[in-house]
């Protein structure tokens, strides 16, 4: 292995004092009354700032019948908040279907969104139901909703306005009631700015937009989902893990997570295969990220640099100390180009949306 391609690894002490344990049971929620989010939001984890804003924007929009669109990094659980929505809405008890759009070939595509009669391409042996008609009266997850191809977008748009669609094959106009939670890791509005992304659909699913932060924005969080995963996967391979070292929780805790909670639960489920006894111990992490060179465009490299900023300053604009002045911008200039690149102080809390952004400045 050559030098270039080692990377340097942090090793997290197994064998602290036995005073600087904790107990993970501490961290678990409450199954019944209390503080707990679970009780409200299955499979939601955490009571930091961060999701506690994001948990607000539900608990608004579910009763409703509005789209949503979910935008957060890979990872951050956007479709745990999708089912928590559904579980707590008026739809709960009708189905909830779930499509990757990414995952399936483009050609392929509009029949699992829309179905197609027997005889309609080649290959189609028998009539078959698409993912808007087995929602009907429930909810339709579109995961990467930015991976489909414009020739579809037409007909997606038209069935978001007007709750119906043919079969690839028919001429039957069929109509549906299903409430579409779509979601991205991708900036919509510069797929739009490139003619990658239909405008109309982009403000037809945008009514009601939900920013997930990433897990560096809410450490807070890593207690309780070490201990939920520790929970969980333990109970799979019946072992009794109840302690961590308090120098191995700093560790998790100061991580930056790149893969999010997705990441942290990997960590997790391979630190409860190896530990034997009672404490758990976390498998080094890497003391050095990976960064794209590349596959990074000029605006990702952008995208970053003002991040990093913004984060540095506490999401200041203006003033000496703000971003603007780090990166020698003029404050609305800084602020355009937060615009353009999806970024607003929501990313971090929840809450503040583009149109109305209320940056912090001094």
């Amino acid at each position: 292995m050559s030098s270039s391609s080692v990377v340097m690894l942090k090793r997290i002490d197994p064998d602290p004092p036995h005073d600087w344990y904790l107990d993970l049971d501490q961290y678990l929620e409450p199954q019944t009354g209390g503080a707990g989010l679970r009780n409200e939001f299955e499979g939601v984890v955490g009571s930091s700032r961060a999701l506690r804003g994001v948990l607000n924007q539900v608990r608004i929009v579910a009763p409703t019948d509005s789209t949503i669109l979910i935008e957060g990094e890979t990872g951050t659980g956007k479709e745990v908040i999708a089912n928590a929505i559904h579980m707590t809405s008026n739809r709960r008890n009708r189905p909830f279907i779930k499509l990757n759009c990414a995952a399936i070939p483009s050609g392929l595509l509009e029949s699992e969104l829309f179905g197609h009669e027997k005889g309609a391409f080649t290959g189609a042996v028998m009539q078959k139901l698409g993912r808007f008609e087995a929602a009907n009266g429930g909810t339709l997850f579109l995961d990467e909703i930015g991976d489909i191809p414009l020739e579809l977008q037409a007909k997606l748009l038209r069935v978001l306005q007007e709750q119906e669609f043919e079969r690839l094959g028919s001429t039957l106009t069929r109509r549906v009631d299903v409430r579409v939670v779509a979601a991205t890791n991708q900036d919509l509005a510069m797929l739009v700015s490139e003619k990658q992304f239909r405008i109309d659909l982009y403000y037809r699913l945008n009514v009601f937009p939900i920013s997930l932060p990433p897990l560096r924005l809410r450490p807070d969080d890593v207690p309780m989902l070490v201990a939920h995963f520790v929970h969980k996967y333990g109970a799979r391979m019946s072992k009794r893990i109840s302690k961590i070292s308090k120098r191995a929780m700093t560790a998790l805790r100061g991580y930056p997570w790149p893969g999010n909670v997705r990441e942290l639960q990997n960590v997790v489920e391979r630190a409860v295969i190896l530990t034997e006894g009672d404490t758990l111990h976390i498998p080094a992490l890497p003391s050095r990220l990976p960064v794209r060179t590349d596959s990074m465009t000029l605006a990702d490299a952008e995208r970053e640099h003002i991040l990093r900023a913004l984060e540095e300053s506490n999401w200041v604009v203006g003033g000496r100390s703000g971003a603007a002045a780090r990166l020698g911008l003029n404050r609305t200039t800084l602020i355009d180009k937060m615009r353009k690149r999806g970024l607003s102080r929501k990313t971090a809390f929840g809450a503040i949306q583009y149109g109305n952004a209320s940056f912090v400045s001094d």
